[in-house]
């Protein structure tokens, strides 16, 4: 029996040991040699026939791929339509009638003073200055804000069956929207994300981003608190893989990636970098001003209060030890000596078991009244009261986020867990690289940083994927600012880089625009504004019968694509275009009105009183998990639960009758037609003036014809809502 046990051992061993080594079954030199785990080189710019065309390196790469093709290009957009392209593209707002004559005039200029032909009516100038004009505007933090917070799961509550709300979510919403304004670079971005309590302790800022962690859902009413830390670490190194490399590496949680070189022993390398951290909901991000503020008025209050306080805590002492050792005398031998340890001096072991059982000894000071006499509960109730006398004098609570700190205690290892299950450890993991991404795919070993009050370990991982030697990181995120300017990215998987994802239909570019956003200072704007300025940006969406023959797909860019608006950019642009929008940033989650058939069966949505507030723009909508705003939902609003690359673009019933239906259109239709009749112009004035404002531009003959006839039998605002109905509306030509 003895030896059977001694070969079972060292059978485990080496199979661990096989379990950690590169496995050639996983490992092949096919999969060694796909050209994402390559560093980007910058490849040298085509030569083209139709060197006209181009007006930027991107285009080059692009036309050179459709004369190979045997393509052209499409003709460029008319300034009408290009501009309302720019604002819904930047801000997602459509441009007001003045701003369309604005660009349309600036157009014009430019093109008189160059005499430049009437076919191509666009002028660079004018378009840099829009571009300009819209990356300044907060309205931009707004919009692209909305796209990373898709990526990071974002909501503001932990969904599961109980949907607990999440009171402090939304600071994480508007630390993003900052940092797209100020075109905080990217790299900085990144390390803020998974280190800012790490690399940057005293920036509030930081603190909140590493919040980006726990944002994915969260059962907190778990019955085994180990077990749900372990699923949002899986959450953590699965979402951390995605978004900054592109990578489905919690498909290796289990066992060994089925289709991309990633070991399972890779996916717990990674997570091993997030075993120290502790998952805070109360991270402070006061300024120092607050700080210094709430200090002083603290010290005031606890003068006030300490001596009914002292009197307070030595009255329930003996009680609450009471209650205390009735509950440890029900709990297991090993958990209670747990408890009973001093913080600072348990065990990993032990620590495991008090987070397992804090909830069996929780009390409540209800359990300690319980337990006193008649007449002790009658003086607690005295003091209690003098407590509450100094209430008006307690200084506000700081603000706090929900965010990572480092353990100060002793790091709990990690395992590879067989199965991906918590009680079938394999051997112990330690942090480093996904072997196909390691130099010459061999382990190597981080250094970490030595810094107070933190191991280090996210340091030396948000490092080592800001290096601009990365094979994916700056690849990843210029290809996901392409594929929401273009409608589908170079790469157009744009989570999934690895073997099984869709190649890149135009590897050079790429690798041109990921070194490209290196050299620029990993500027996000900078990005957006070459993207923009090129032709291919600028193109018509029109095509030819030729080219739909040889692209139906558009594979080659040989036109812009049209794009549907996602559901929050239709929410404001109704908004927008009945003068209704109201424009404040930032601040909590806002609950609007719920239809009636929801509200009725809706849990702890409390609509916010302020009416005006129902207005903003659908960034700062309350996000809950389990009940999306019905109009969202309706127009594919994504699923927190999981980080959204991309998001769907159904065409369904329900929109069309949501559009024709809903109160968010039917009360914009109305908004709308009053804004038109307060101008006092004519009946046509009124309908030039619903089409400018609905599609930026003026109605043909045959549509003013109609228009004139639909009015005479029904009211302005029908008209408007047959407007807000059109397909025009709710795509970006």
């Amino acid at each position: 029996m003895r030896q059977t046990c001694c070969a079972l051992a060292v059978f485990l061993i080496v199979a661990g040991a096989v379990r950690l080594a590169a496995d050639d079954t996983v490992l092949t030199p096919q999969k060694k040699a796909h050209w994402a785990w390559k560093a980007p080189r910058r490849p040298d710019i085509p030569a083209v026939t139709n060197a006209a065309w181009v007006h930027n390196p991107i285009d080059a790469f692009i036309l050179a791929k459709l004369e190979e093709q045997g393509l052209a290009p499409a003709p460029l957009a008319d300034p009408v339509t290009l501009v309302r392209r720019l604002y819904l593209d930047l801000i997602g707002l459509p441009p007001t009638p003045r701003q369309v004559d604005d660009f349309v005039a600036a157009c014009a200029l430019a093109n008189a003073k160059r005499q430049a032909a009437v076919a191509n009516p666009i002028s660079q100038s004018a378009v840099e200055g829009v571009i300009d004009q819209l990356l300044a505007s907060p309205h931009y933090g707004e919009r692209w804000g909305r796209h990373w917070l898709d990526l990071a799961r974002f909501a503001e509550s932990n969904g599961f069956e109980h949907d607990e709300l999440r009171p402090d979510a939304w600071r994480y919403r508007d630390y993003v929207i900052r940092a797209v304004n100020a075109d905080k670079p990217y790299d900085r971005f990144l390390l803020e994300q998974l280190a800012g309590d790490e690399l940057f302790p005293e920036d509030s800022d930081a603190r909140i981003a590493t919040g980006f962690n726990l944002l994915g859902p969260d059962m907190v009413d778990s019955s085994n608190q180990a077990q749900r830390r372990q699923n949002t670490l899986d959450d953590i190194t699965d979402t951390a893989g995605l978004v900054f490399m592109g990578l489905t590496i919690g498909c290796a949680r289990c066992h060994d990636h089925k289709f991309e070189p990633i070991l399972q022993a890779d996916f717990y390398r990674v997570q091993a970098f997030f075993a120290p951290a502790v998952f805070r909901k109360d991270v402070p991000v006061a300024s120092r001003e607050q700080l210094r503020r709430h200090a002083d008025a603290e010290k005031r209050y606890q003068a006030l209060i300490q001596p009914t306080v002292d009197a307070l805590a030595q009255f329930e002492t003996p009680y609450r030890a009471k209650v205390l050792d009735k509950k440890l005398a029900n709990i297991a031998e090993e958990a209670r000596d747990a408890h009973r340890t001093p913080a600072a001096q348990r065990t990993p072991r032990q620590r495991q078991l008090v987070n397992q059982t804090a909830r069996l000894i929780a009390f409540s000071t209800k359990d300690v009244l319980a337990v006193m006499s008649v007449e002790d509960r009658a003086r607690h109730t005295q003091l209690q009261k003098s407590l509450k006398k100094f209430d008006d004098r307690k200084p506000t609570p700081l603000p706090v986020g929900v965010g990572l700190e480092d353990t100060r205690g002793p790091v709990a290892k990690t395992y590879l867990l067989e199965r991906g299950e918590l009680n079938q450890r394999g051997p112990e993991i330690q942090p480093a690289w996904p072997l196909i991404l390691s130099p010459a795919h061999q382990e190597t070993t981080p250094r970490f940083e030595a810094l107070p009050q933190s191991t280090g370990r996210r340091t030396a991982l948000a490092r080592w994927l800001a290096d601009p030697r990365h094979p994916l990181t700056a690849r990843v995120m210029v290809n996901r600012l392409w594929q929401h300017h273009f409608g589908r990215g170079i790469v157009a998987t744009p989570s999934d880089f690895g073997v099984r994802g869709q190649p890149p239909t135009h590897p050079q570019l790429l690798d041109w625009l990921a070194t490209e956003f290196v050299a620029r200072g990993w500027s996000v704007k900078k990005m957006h504004k070459l993207m923009l300025l090129s032709a291919t940006y600028q193109q018509s969406t029109q095509a030819t019968k030729a080219t739909l023959a040889k692209d139906p797909d558009n594979a080659w860019f040989s036109r812009m694509n049209r794009q549907r608006l996602e559901a929050e950019i239709i929410r404001d642009s109704l908004l927008a275009v009945s003068g209704r929008l109201n424009k404040k940033m930032g601040g909590q989650g806002v609950f609007a009105p719920l239809p009636a058939e929801v509200k009725v069966t809706a849990k702890e949505w409390p609509t916010t009183a302020n009416a005006d507030e129902h207005r903003r723009r659908s960034v700062y909508l309350f996000a809950r998990r389990n009940l999306r705003t019905p109009f969202l939902e309706t127009f594919d609003l994504p699923d927190s639960n999981h980080s959204c690359a991309e998001r769907q673009q159904s065409t369904t019933g329900p929109q069309a009758l949501a559009l024709f239906n809903s109160a968010d259109v039917t009360v914009a239709a109305k908004a709308m037609a009053q804004r038109l009749e307060k101008t006092g112009g004519t009946s046509d004035e009124q309908i030039v003036a619903a089409f400018r404002l609905a599609f930026a531009r003026r109605p043909s003959a045959d549509e003013l014809d109609g228009a004139r006839e639909f009015l005479r039998e029904s009211p302005l605002d029908e008209l408007c809502r047959a407007l807000l109905n059109a397909n025009e509306f709710v795509y970006v030509d």
